[in-house]
């Protein structure tokens, strides 16, 4: 069979809703973590993107696995917090899935940009998706090291072949990004419904 590094996460977006359509809380966190193997191609490059990536699905995987049941739905971790008035703490699970999927909305414009403009270098692909999507919630800081990031990138055409496996790695980047995109939006949008999707980092 045929595979790229998106197989197994094209595999796991199967699984991210119940039967009536609500987000699961475990199958999302993995489908986030199936992403890590892609990003340690970027070598030191992705190093602080991947760092907050790992510690947000850690930070929800714990409350998860505190009570499995309780919080078999994604929201329902986020609901716990509303209602106890600690959803807008730092340590929160609200915090950890709002960077999680603030994260996750990079490396799918960051495939997007490698799909649709085969002509950009991938530091050029790096800044543009960086500046669609988690610039305008990063201070000053945490731009600059995102900006002093983004010079180690691997050269395209390497990476790209690093990553290919045996399958087509384009369709199946296109298709990855085309199917989570609405997960990641659905998300947003929950977050939004309860004011909590405008938190910034200094």
């Amino acid at each position: 069979m045929e595979e790229t590094v998106f197989t197994p996460a094209l595999g796991g977006l199967k699984l991210v809703k119940s039967d009536q359509g609500e987000l699961l809380t475990k199958p999302y966190l993995d489908v986030c973590r199936m992403l890590l193997p892609i990003l340690d191609k970027f070598g030191a490059a992705m190093g602080i993107v991947k760092s907050d990536i790992s510690g947000n699905i850690s930070r929800l995987e714990s409350k998860y696995s505190s009570n499995p049941t309780r919080f078999n739905y994604l929201y329902s971790l986020i609901q716990a917090e509303v209602e106890t008035k600690t959803a807008k703490s730092s340590s929160s699970c609200t915090n950890g899935l709002l960077w999680l999927t603030r994260a996750m909305d990079f490396l799918v414009e960051l495939f997007r940009a490698l799909v649709e403009h085969q002509d950009w270098s991938m530091a050029h692909a790096c800044t543009d998706s960086y500046g669609k999507t988690l610039k305008k919630w990063h201070g000053w800081l945490a731009s600059s090291s995102f900006t002093v990031a983004i010079k180690l990138v691997p050269d395209r055409k390497k990476f790209m072949e690093v990553i290919g496996g045996t399958g087509n790695i384009q369709a199946d980047m296109e298709r990855f990004y085309t199917n989570f995109s609405p997960v990641l939006k659905e998300i947003h949008r929950f977050l939004a419904s309860v004011g909590l999707d405008s938190m910034k980092v200094t």
